[in-house]
């Protein structure tokens, strides 16, 4: 296979084959992201991609899922989606289910009709990073869309039969708005209704400009307890039909796992326990991106 750069994926991807169809991200500025820093973003050629997709269907034959690296391959125009889609579906039949990374922009990029033709050939979830409801956080962190936005693609992109994974970061709006940006986050998961969240807790990275805030004192990293207080309000304002709300990330120093809405309370019970010292927390050595 024919990789560059920082590759990532999703947790829930670790035993995926990784098809990388782009390098980098196209939007690249959010304040908290050192993954692409450094790096222009390109489309791979088609000659690499098929290459590589022909290497998946002779070596890769115990993975029954994909995800096309990297930071926002939905941006990939259609034409060559669908290409690399139904080269997919035709030269690995065996796999089920492939995955995206999708931002706002690149979601809007497609039409209605485009997203359903993508779901038809095999796209079966997308990860959407919201991070925060909060549009003052939103704008800090230069995440280029609105809560608004958020929620118009997020529906856009589930209507088309594609399943949603929403991450949501902890601590990302700092000590002021810590609350706010919860019960903010809360309500847009609640609109958006998607079949995944997933929250992680802020871990600030040497040489974004959010690290360069916290260095100043421009940015104030909450405590452990209070990402305990962030993430019981966010998931007391979440309604979901059905969902799976997890924060079992290596960054988060409390595990959960719930599926909603049968563990909601269960859930905000064992955060309680968890603030009133009953529970353990994970400590901060064993925390990790």
């Amino acid at each position: 296979m024919h990789y560059e750069g920082n590759m990532i994926r999703p947790p829930s991807e670790a035993n995926s084959i990784l098809l990388q169809a782009s390098v980098g991200c196209s939007h690249n500025k959010c304040t908290f992201c050192g993954a692409y820093k450094g790096e222009r973003f390109k489309i791979k050629s088609d000659d690499i991609i098929m290459e590589d997709i022909a290497f998946a269907a002779k070596y890769c034959r115990n993975q029954d899922r994909l995800f096309i690296c990297d930071g926002d391959a939905l941006i990939i125009p259609q034409k060559r989606l669908v290409m690399i889609l139904s080269e997919i579906k035709k030269q690995l039949p065996w796999v089920k289910r492939v995955g995206v990374y999708a931002n706002t922009k690149g979601i809007k990029m497609k039409t209605d009709d485009q997203l359903k033709e993508l779901s038809d050939l095999g796209l079966g979830i997308a990860y959407m990073g919201l991070e925060t409801g909060d549009d003052v956080t939103l704008k800090n962190i230069r995440k280029g869309a609105t809560s608004a936005t958020m929620i118009e693609m997020g529906k856009k992109i589930r209507a088309a039969g594609v399943k949603l994974s929403i991450t949501v970061l902890l601590g990302i709006a700092g000590r002021e708005r810590s609350q706010i940006h919860a019960e903010a986050t809360g309500k847009v998961l609640t609109a958006i209704d998607p079949e995944y969240v997933g929250a992680l807790s802020l871990m600030l990275i040497p040489g974004t400009p959010l690290f360069d805030d916290y260095e100043s004192g421009n940015f104030k990293l909450i405590e452990p307890v209070e990402m305990l207080k962030e993430i019981r309000t966010m998931i007391e304002h979440t309604e979901l039909s059905d969902g799976l709300f997890h924060a079992n990330h290596a960054s988060n120093y409390l595990p959960i796992r719930a599926k909603f809405p049968e563990d909601k309370e269960k859930t905000l019970h064992l955060i309680d326990e968890a603030l009133g010292g009953k529970v353990a927390l994970k400590p901060e050595f064993l925390r990790a991106l």
